[in-house]
């Protein structure tokens, strides 16, 4: 038995079957043919207009196409709607680079309008770049029809659910603790600080706590975040753990059990061991 020879060329196959698809609009034809029939709804992420795709965008993009399509085989009406993400510091700090800026101060007297401008014209070159990308990939969605969250239709969209939301009083103000960056005068969120993640040596505090009803005793709390603790209102404790109560230089501390040693050394006298739940 004999195999086909591979072609040679792999590269014009595909863009062959790139131009079959879109001169017969395989794709739409294939949503509207099932229009009517159950619907499998597929909202793309939305990425980030920030930057061009990377290795990890086209992963993403064949497992985004993976399951429409086999929606769709199975006779659902699969509707996809790409989206882009235009708000938020990727774009502002990328549209910074390109400008030689980096101060909240440098954009006012850049003037605010001109900054947004050019935000928006940055975005707008990287959809371009990321529509490439979709098209070559072979992903099907339609980028004909996108939501865009710069664009007033889609900001009024989002006031008309916000409205919705606190019609039915599930919208409450409160107080959350946020991280913040000085630079860019604004908070972030922990998407954005995960990005620069990275391991670093720290200084860190040990803390008693005395128990509310025996001010003799104190638990011992190690942290390396010490500005939350004016804010700290309870502290918990493993009630399966083992503890136990040392009294360390003339204190009664208490302490996870395989802490006692690394913590207080040789020094401590143990007085008795208890799990967390006598607590």
């Amino acid at each position: 038995m004999s195999f086909r020879k591979l072609e040679s060329d792999p590269k014009r196959r595909e863009e062959e079957i790139l131009r079959f698809w879109e001169e017969r609009r395989v794709f739409e034809r294939s949503v509207e043919g099932r229009a009517g029939r159950e619907r499998f709804v597929f909202f793309e992420g939305p990425p980030t207009a920030n930057g061009r795709p990377h290795f990890a965008h086209l992963l993403a993009r064949v497992y985004k196409d993976l399951f429409p399509r086999y929606k769709t085989m199975r006779g659902y009406y699969v509707p996809r709607k790409a989206g882009w993400d235009c708000h938020g510091l990727p774009v502002e700090l990328e549209v910074e680079k390109e400008l030689g800026i980096s101060t909240k101060a440098e954009i006012e007297r850049l003037g605010v309008e001109k900054f947004v401008q050019a935000c928006r014209a940055s975005v707008d070159r990287y959809i371009r770049e990321w529509e490439k990308m979709i098209v070559r990939l072979g992903f099907w969605i339609d980028l004909a029809h996108p939501y865009i969250t710069y664009t007033d239709a889609y900001i009024e969209s989002l006031w008309w659910m916000l409205k919705e939301i606190h019609k039915k009083g599930l919208l409450y103000k409160g107080h959350k603790i946020l991280p913040y960056c000085p630079r860019c005068g604004t908070s972030l969120s922990s998407h954005e600080v995960a990005q620069g993640y990275r391991r670093v040596a720290d200084p860190s505090v040990f803390v008693r706590m005395p128990l509310a009803d025996d001010s003799s005793l104190s638990l011992l709390v190690w942290t390396t975040t010490p500005w939350t603790l004016p804010a700290n209102v309870a502290l918990a404790v493993a009630p399966e753990a083992p503890y136990v109560e040392a009294l360390f230089r003339g204190e009664r501390l208490v302490l996870a059990k395989p802490r006692l040693r690394d913590v207080l050394g040789e020094e401590a006298q143990v007085l008795r061991e208890f799990p967390g739940r006598e607590l």
